[in-house]
């Protein structure tokens, strides 16, 4: 029965650490941003930690978390990855629950997009898994090895080359396995709908009011008679309620300062856009390409907008090197990192709907955006 508990702890395991690094090598700049809000969360200066040092620390979690898995599920060091698994479970638990009490992101990130969980559920994972680590730490010879003693190796080397290769592949394209609510396929406005009776968010509200010197607190319901000055308000979300898959997805042409999201969302039709979360750090060296895709979009009376979150000196720094004569339009930061994990990418929609995503390394030429 001993030898049974210890196994199921150890595939249980093995699974969850294995599927967890290789959705973060698959999207690993989604890892790199999720790394740089906990970094912001804790007050760490951005002159002391740069992008190139959350990247890799992106990638080197994910490998870390793959061979874990893979050495657990083929029983390769015992006693050596059962003592790493449950300090590293230690280390993670101990920052959950420094999550959920402080609450400074909304989700760990632990899946990356493809399961998203609040800070409370994964609390409770990674206890789970500290129990089921302390388990397999405690009798790792009861573990039966799935490879001989000297093929070991390969487990070890393949995983290694798997992982990087796969967040090599994924930086230079496109993630090969997209999770995210803008994937091809995705209809973007149907996305950002609330459905009629769906569940609402319960918020409370509470009034901090003065009088002769002394602040009180009261609800809505206890709000006082006109002697109170009014403060300041403080709101609470007791319960969430139904959110879409997509929010925070706005389109404002920047030369009349016109919301065109709609319009652009609503199109019958093909449209293109050139996605820029910051034209100040984005790759000029494809402008060649996006200059002869807008040439096409003319030539077929496709909209082209170019998306980004810079303002002002940015777009124009952009360009004076570029050359370029589409539209501009603002959308949040976010958001446009979420779209395409590219500086610059594309993206084509047809009457709403994501049918193509290309990243600036490997953008379309004419007649491939015939074929489509």
């Amino acid at each position: 029965m001993l030898k049974v508990i210890v196994n199921i702890a150890r595939f249980i395991t093995a699974a969850v650490f294995l599927f967890s690094g290789f959705v973060k090598a698959v999207d690993p700049l989604g890892t790199q941003y999720k790394l740089q809000d906990y970094i912001e969360a804790m007050g760490i200066s951005n002159d002391w930690v740069n992008d190139w040092q959350t990247l890799g620390g992106a990638i080197l979690l994910a490998l870390v978390e793959f061979i874990i898995g893979a050495m657990l599920l083929f029983a390769i060091n015992r006693r050596v990855i059962s003592k790493i698994a449950l300090l590293f479970m230690l280390i993670m638990t101990a920052l959950t629950v420094w999550i959920y009490i402080e609450d400074p992101v909304s989700d760990c990130g632990c899946f990356g997009d493809a399961i998203i969980l609040s800070n409370g559920e994964t609390l409770l994972k990674n206890i789970f898994l500290l129990a089921a680590t302390i388990t397999i730490a405690w009798r790792p010879l009861l573990m039966p090895r799935f490879i001989s003693l000297k093929n070991q190796w390969l487990i070890f080397n393949f995983s290694t080359f798997g992982i990087l290769a796969l967040a090599a592949y994924s930086l230079y394209y496109l993630p090969p396995i997209d999770f995210r609510p803008y994937h091809i396929g995705a209809n973007i406005y149907e996305g950002m709908i609330i459905p009629e009776g769906a569940e609402q968010p319960v918020i409370e509200t509470t009034f901090i009011m003065e009088k002769n010197g002394e602040r009180k607190e009261f609800s809505l319901e206890e709000y006082p008679d006109s002697t109170w000055t009014f403060v300041d308000t403080k709101t609470k979300i007791i319960k969430k309620g139904y959110e879409p898959p997509i929010h925070d997805f706005s389109i404002v042409r920047l030369f009349d300062d016109r919301d065109i999201t709609e319009l652009v969302l609503r199109h019958k039709g093909y449209t293109l856009l050139l996605i820029a979360p910051h034209l100040e750090n984005a790759d000029d060296g494809c402008f060649g390409k996006i200059d002869e895709i807008y040439e096409y979009s003319l030539e077929k009376n496709i909209p082209f907008y170019c998306l980004t979150a810079s303002i002002g000196e940015g777009i124009e720094h952009w360009i004076e090197i570029t050359g370029a004569e589409y539209p501009f339009c603002n959308t949040d930061e976010t958001t446009l990192k979420t779209i395409i994990r590219s500086n610059p990418g594309l993206v084509m929609l047809k009457d709403g709907v994501v049918v193509g995503k290309w990243s600036h390394n490997d953008l379309p030429d004419k007649e491939e955006l015939k074929e489509i």
